[in-house]
């Protein structure tokens, strides 16, 4: 008896220790914001010294990861990891002008995000993005007429492509992976040489220059860079396109910030295009969107280079808005605080989803693999009409 009675003790002991540590976990990841906080103390990792002495990059040559030994600077397919002070900007600005580059940026700037946000992002662009370069922000948006006049430098253009107004902004983001295809096949993909796709809902407040230029780039997100792998937000119903399984993927990527050369970005978004339209005809949606399908795309296919978080920074984050975190010193980007009632006309809804989609081991709920190559986007007659 007594032994029983003891076993029963270290049962409740043990079960309010898993329940205290689920808590304090849901506390960290979605409650109080304080406890976000902690997580810098989660350490990134460090890049070996072999890898440490062979990180070059296509536009300043040798790096110097050894100048921010706090943060991790190479991944581990041997890919340099961008943070402020491991090259020297001077460098890469010579080499993109002795290269004679044509850099576009694409904005989706639809509904109220076109009033509220483009004209601070195109007049912060002038002033920070690729300056001295030749510059094509390429604008996709439902009314061309109301775009803001700014005053552009000599070598910048600002073309306007008119796109149909989606009934949700999540619909937006996932429709642009196909716009974003279409357009890298005319006048973009013509006459850039790189090219950047951003988020509008943001500001720049530093120097975007080339040393960011890869054949494939893409940002560590703000939110998740501390964060140990189990822990990231990858896409998990394995009936989705964009699945990730246990174990894969290295970062969490932001998708407000991803770009590289026009080949490198067709494959890409031909890729999540036709991922998109899969689980659409299917009833489903990855949890994160056109992020989860990015996340993916990058977990088979690894970036040539990866920026830190400096480069689109969250000024939620803090510890306090105006003060980023130590390893921060100098934000390129810095996301605006999300006005949803303002933005957003109409409540979330999930996509209906049939029962029979969820069950395990369903045949043929994977897309065969290889079925989206690039220059192949998906335009089936399940693709969601647009209003």
């Amino acid at each position: 008896m007594a032994l029983k009675e003891g076993l029963r003790a270290w049962k409740r002991i043990f079960w309010r220790q898993i329940l205290l540590a689920l808590g304090l976990l849901g506390l960290f990841l979605y409650g109080l914001p304080k406890f976000r906080h902690l997580e810098a103390l989660i350490p990134m990792g460090v890049c070996p010294s072999a890898t440490m002495s062979q990180l070059r990059d296509n536009f300043t040559g040798a790096l110097r990861p050894w100048a921010r030994p706090e943060v991790l600077t190479c991944t581990p397919w041997g890919a340099p990891i961008i943070w402020d002070g491991s090259f020297d900007p001077d460098v890469a600005k010579q080499e993109a002008r002795q290269q004679n580059l044509t850099i576009g940026l694409t904005i989706f700037a639809v509904g109220r995000y076109l009033e509220k946000y483009l004209e601070r992002f195109l007049e912060t662009a002038e002033q920070h993005f690729m300056a001295g370069q030749s510059v094509m922000y390429y604008v996709f948006t439902e009314l061309p007429g109301a775009v803001p006049r700014v005053a552009l430098g000599p070598g910048r253009r600002l073309p306007v492509e008119r796109v149909a107004r989606e009934r949700r902004c999540q619909d937006v983001s996932m429709a642009r992976m196909r716009t974003l295809h279409a357009a890298l096949g005319g006048l973009l993909g013509r006459e850039a040489h790189f090219v950047f796709c951003m988020d509008v809902d943001q500001h720049f407040s530093g120097t975007f220059g080339p040393e960011a230029l890869a054949e494939s780039v893409v940002q560590l997100h703000s939110w998740h860079y501390h964060w140990p792998s189990w822990l990231l937000p990858f896409e998990r119903d394995a009936h989705s396109a964009a699945a990730m399984a246990w174990g894969q993927g290295d970062f969490y990527y932001h998708a407000a910030v991803f770009g590289g050369s026009v080949a490198a970005l067709r494959g890409l978004t031909a890729h999540c295009a036709g991922s998109l339209a899969w689980d659409r005809a299917r009833g489903l949606e990855a949890r994160w969107h056109d992020e989860s399908h990015l996340n993916k795309f990058f977990g088979l296919h690894k970036p040539a280079k990866v920026l830190s978080p400096e480069f689109c920074w969250s000024p939620d984050i803090g510890p306090r808005a105006e003060i980023p975190r130590a390893e921060i010193r100098r934000p390129r980007l810095l996301r605006a605080p999300k006005g949803y009632r303002l933005l957003r006309n109409e409540r979330r809804r999930r996509l209906p989803v049939l029962r029979l989609l969820r069950r395990p081991n369903r045949p043929g709920l994977a897309p065969p693999p290889g079925v989206f190559g690039p220059g192949k986007v998906w335009t089936g007659s399940h693709e969601r009409k647009r209003s």
